[in-house]
């Protein structure tokens, strides 16, 4: 073996690396290479949610496409105060309640927090409030669901990015927004007009 076929095997086998990742990154010939941190995407199957219903029974993620698409908005809950954020969002999702039935829509809200009282600060949460039908408040005691969907906010006084999923009733994902900040939530208009194509 000469010297110019050593010297191009060893610059293929510098290549190889850089050149894989980019297959894995674009997807090319069916390669996908999947982040294990990252949150649920366009296009993933959304993973599983069975929670806990505020006031009664277990809402599943599973039983609930079986009826229609399912809106999945995961709020900060229990920082230790009421986001008044979630509560604007909340509010602006109900309002528009008759659309997402017509749209035959299941809106399923996580509340996540640390287990000690997250029922009773849900019940704050909620004080006053009437959720129309198809409307769910679930907690999510202690993270488990918010780490499962990599939406963990793990800083001070935080709890879980605001996030706001449709979920088809194949159960994939067709619209995904995650704010990593308090603002930049997905208003109901943007949601319903997802909605409204599937």
């Amino acid at each position: 073996m000469n010297q110019t076929t050593l010297l191009i095997r060893f610059r293929l086998f510098l290549l190889a690396p850089a050149f894989l990742a980019s297959i894995a990154y674009c997807g090319c010939s069916g390669i996908v290479v999947a982040d294990d941190n990252t949150p649920p995407a366009v296009g993933d199957k959304a993973p599983k949610l069975e929670l806990k219903n505020f006031d009664t029974g277990t809402v599943k993620l599973g039983d609930a496409i079986h009826k229609g698409p399912v809106v999945v908005m995961v709020l900060r809950g229990n920082p230790g105060y009421q986001c008044p954020l979630c509560t604007r969002q909340v509010s602006q999702f109900i309002s528009a309640a008759r659309d997402f039935r017509s749209a035959n829509a299941t809106v399923i809200m996580v509340y996540p927090g640390p287990a000690a009282e997250l029922d009773v600060k849900a019940g704050e949460f909620l004080k006053g409030t009437k959720l129309p039908e198809g409307f769910h408040l679930v907690t999510d005691p202690d993270y488990v669901f918010t780490n499962e969907w990599h939406l963990r906010w793990d800083a001070a006084k935080e709890t879980a990015y605001p996030s706001t999923f449709v979920v088809d009733k194949e159960g994939k994902i067709r619209f995904a927004k995650i704010s990593k900040s308090h603002a930049g939530r997905a208003p109901a208009a943007e949601v319903i007009k997802v909605l409204k194509k599937l």
